[in-house]
């Protein structure tokens, strides 16, 4: 399977460091510290001459002023540390080379420091404009651990940032057809793998067999584990698996899922490279799940072709 988007290593994320106000101070205040600002969900990119997508960082000393909303994320093999400062909006440029972008735009495209460090900054964002009152009493809560911990004042409560976990599955029979789906607010075309959230106390293999039977009424018996993939829109944990079919009749959900279809691998590439089929974005490990058992990349749509 080819490397997934959003999974690389990025940098250090020196956690021992984040309780250490005085260490995070000087970290900060350092003439090398670079700060990655993001504002619902986006950050500045540049697209350099050489082809290449790269993250807007600046200096700490010009980075706007934020210090309540200011993430540490970590420090690379050259001592350089990265902040993240959340923002209402995201600041101008007056060269005006950069551009906004989200993480489904760019994440593909960016370094494995780039990557980790835009996917850190997005996670810590959502979590933070999501969570700003304590669970337990309702008291408005305060930043703590550079961004990685609320606090509440009144009742002393500790909040972390929240991960949902999710299962993606490929489901195949004994043809060695795939199962994909198709949901209502997709686009026309659109197919791809069958996926739920983990529920309490369940564990992840049988999440893979109930969301599958609750979305098609297909079953499932054999279950493998393939990769993850970290997918804060805005809290999710993406949990692959490759899953073995023991019935083949489909009966739609019809919330979840409108239609789904067997395909076999010359089925799934005319489809595609008539145009008639769109697979999922080649930033997702849905279509990683897709491509590991189609054998190699999946073709070029006709209307990308075209377009």
């Amino acid at each position: 399977m080819r490397p997934l988007a959003l999974t690389r290593p990025g940098v250090d994320r020196a956690a021992h460091h984040r309780l250490d106000e005085a260490w995070l101070a000087a970290a900060w205040s350092h003439p090398s510290t670079r700060v990655l600002v993001v504002s619902g969900g986006q950050v500045l990119v540049e697209d350099t001459a050489d082809g290449r997508t790269e993250l807007v960082l600046v200096p700490s000393f010009d980075a706007p002023v934020s210090e309540n909303h200011r993430y540490f994320l970590g420090t690379d093999e050259k001592g350089t540390h990265y902040f993240a400062l959340q923002k209402d909006t995201l600041p101008g440029r007056m060269d005006d080379a950069a551009r906004p972008a989200g993480l489904r735009e760019v994440g593909g495209l960016l370094s494995e420091r780039d990557a980790g460090l835009m996917v850190h900054a997005v996670a810590l964002e959502n979590w933070q404009r999501m969570h700003r009152f304590c669970s337990r009493c309702g008291e408005r809560t305060v930043i703590a651990a550079a961004g990685h911990v609320r606090r509440c004042p009144a009742c002393g409560a500790e909040h972390y940032p929240r991960t949902d976990p999710a299962v993606i599955m490929l489901v195949t029979d004994d043809q060695d057809r795939c199962l994909l789906g198709h949901q209502l607010h997709w686009p026309q075309g659109r197919f791809s793998t069958l996926a739920g959230f983990v529920e309490p106390g369940e564990p992840i293999e049988q999440a893979v067999v109930r969301e599958v039977a609750e979305e098609t009424g297909v079953t499932v018996g054999e279950v493998s584990y393939v990769a993850s993939q970290p997918w804060p829109f805005p809290s999710s944990l993406m949990l692959g698996f490759m899953a073995r079919a023991t019935s083949s009749e489909i009966t739609v959900d019809g919330e979840e899922i409108h239609e789904a279809r067997w395909f076999s691998r010359d089925d799934l590439r005319q489809g595609i490279e008539s145009g008639e089929i769109l697979p999922p974005s080649g930033i997702s490990i849905a279509a990683r799940l897709i491509e590991l058992w189609f054998g190699e990349p999946l073709p070029t749509g006709g209307a990308q072709r075209n377009a």
